[in-house]
């Protein structure tokens, strides 16, 4: 296993108006599990592949471990990535799929096997090793894939994206077999995704992007409770942060699930109530017109499209930013 440190790194592309990645540095520490979080073009995927050894870097550095390895070779490095898309050879059984690298490698086909064999009982592959990738279903090759990471023994994984093609039901149980896997094996990990759940549930630290740069690094607590910024407040969480304009050039953050409906407070208008199983999403307007979100109980009785609610919030539960940086107020 190895730490990854991430300093000063610049992504420039020939005739580009503004650098990619303008200036960033991070420190993923040795078995931590850190996912790099952020909106498509934010430079999550670009950073990966740095770190990989598929994209040149214009400036900076990253060491793998005490070896910088900016003139590393991707297969020198050490890694080993999964891709969204598998990469699995159609022709080749399960088996050769994941021995495939080993084979290249030269190993002993004993040692191959007994590689093969651990990486297959990890992630419950074992019935499966005969048979074609045509033959499995989306979960069950996302697995070949990662056990085919797996048995080349790597010092860091690099996930790129890994669960885009599954469906709900299996995103949410392949994020707990990577999960478990984690656990299993405690190699470092950096994991690029867009869906803010997945960064939430997977995380140990979480990296969140916005333009190439980095908005905040924090456990999914930390980032969850006390957003960096406006941009962090409005892309964590689902429903977002409710920001709402004050005087004195702030802005009012506040979660939906901290909104109580109480006899006093402010007066909220009724224009939408959204039914989500367990819980309901208001939606409304203040009387200055802006709009709001309270997430309350589905055991509550619902209010109706045009119903007049008084709500509180506590100020414990009041987040401030700045209007001209969009950062958080650091004293609240």
């Amino acid at each position: 296993m190895a730490s990854i440190s991430i300093r000063n790194l610049v992504k420039r592309y020939p005739r580009a108006t503004a650098d990619a990645i303008p200036d960033l540095s991070a420190e993923i520490a040795d078995g931590e599990f850190v996912v790099i979080v952020g909106p498509s073009g934010c430079g999550k995927s670009t950073l990966l592949r740095m770190v990989a050894g598929l994209e040149e870097i214009s400036g900076g550095e990253i060491a793998i471990g005490a070896r910088v390895v900016n003139e590393v070779e991707p297969s020198e490095r050490n890694i080993a990535m999964v891709f969204q898309n598998y990469a699995l050879y159609p022709h080749m059984s399960v088996f050769e799929n994941m021995a495939y690298g080993l084979k290249i490698a030269k190993l002993p086909a004993d040692e191959i096997r007994a590689r093969v064999d651990k990486a297959a009982a990890i992630l419950e592959l074992g019935g499966l090793l005969q048979r074609r990738p045509r033959e499995l279903s989306g979960g069950q090759r996302q697995r070949v894939a990662m056990g085919r990471a797996i048995v080349r023994s790597p010092q860091v994984f690099l996930f790129d994206e890994p669960l885009s093609n599954l469906d709900a039901k299996l995103r949410g149980q392949t994020r707990l077999e990577i999960r478990k896997l984690h656990r299993e094996l405690g190699v470092t990990a950096l994991y690029v995704t867009h869906d803010q759940v997945e960064a939430m549930t997977l995380a140990q630290r979480m990296i969140v992007m916005n333009a190439g740069r980095i908005e905040q690094i924090g456990t999914p607590d930390e980032v969850y409770a006390r957003p960096a910024s406006t941009f962090v407040a409005g892309f964590i969480g689902s429903p977002p942060m409710n920001l709402l304009k004050r005087d004195g050039g702030r802005l009012l953050g506040i979660r939906p699930e901290h909104i109580a409906i109480a006899g006093e407070g402010w007066p909220l208008k009724v224009e939408l109530v959204e039914m989500l199983g367990a819980e309901r999403l208001v939606h409304g307007r203040l009387d200055d017109g802006q709009a709001l979100t309270v997430r309350i109980d589905a055991m509550l009785a619902a209010p109706q499209a045009g119903d007049a609610l008084k709500i509180a919030v506590s100020e414990a539960h009041q987040h401030w930013f700045d209007t001209s940086t969009g950062k958080r107020i650091l004293e609240q």
